[in-house]
């Protein structure tokens, strides 16, 4: 039986997914490489590494597959009545998130790879990612700074974007925030 039909003003389906997928992603690996670097080294905190190199190369394979399908699947238009201004912060803000959930996790690969430890996906030797750079202790140095920074950038953005959707979902009331819940939502209006 073919699912109903999606309507205009939703994201689709798979849109959902991934978004909120990626979103768990990005926040169960900023949490675990918040608390594995301080971390005296030890076997815990070497399965921390892994699981966040992990979650890191799962984000940036959702991410290209988001991108695909974006460019596929064009999001639906802004509701109307929304400032120009609003739209275009939400615009540059998305570009931003994007390219970030791109660099993110391709910063950390390198770093990785300068750092002589392989990313060795979900631990299964078969799996084990090229690197990118040879070893070298001066460049893994930098790019464990370009890492963090890129990595507190996004925290600072997602914390912008999820005030954003809030504000439209208590004070605007405008139903922007329903268009991207994984349940249907009906929009009432204020």
């Amino acid at each position: 039986m073919p699912s109903p039909p999606v309507p205009a003003d939703r994201y689709t389906t798979t849109a959902i997914a991934l978004h909120w997928l990626i979103a768990l992603l990005i926040v169960g690996g900023f949490a675990v490489g918040l608390y594995m670097t301080g971390l005296k080294l030890s076997p815990d905190k070497l399965k921390l590494y892994s699981w966040h190199k992990w979650s890191g190369m799962t984000v940036l394979a959702l991410a290209v597959l988001r991108l695909v399908w974006r460019g596929r699947h064009p999001p639906p238009p802004p509701l109307p009545g929304q400032p120009r201004w609003q739209l275009q912060a939400a615009h540059a803000a998305h570009l931003a998130l994007y390219g970030l959930i791109v660099a993110v996790p391709m910063s950390g690969w390198l770093y990785s790879s300068a750092s002589g430890y392989p990313v060795v996906y979900f631990g299964i030797k078969a799996l084990q990612l090229p690197d990118l750079v040879d070893k070298n202790k001066e460049l893994a140095a930098l790019l464990k700074e370009v890492h963090e920074w890129l990595n507190w950038t996004m925290a600072a953005l997602v914390t912008v974007h999820a005030a954003a959707a809030v504000k439209h979902q208590l004070i605007d009331r405008d139903g922007t925030l329903a268009r991207m819940l994984p349940w249907r939502h009906r929009h009432r209006s204020a």
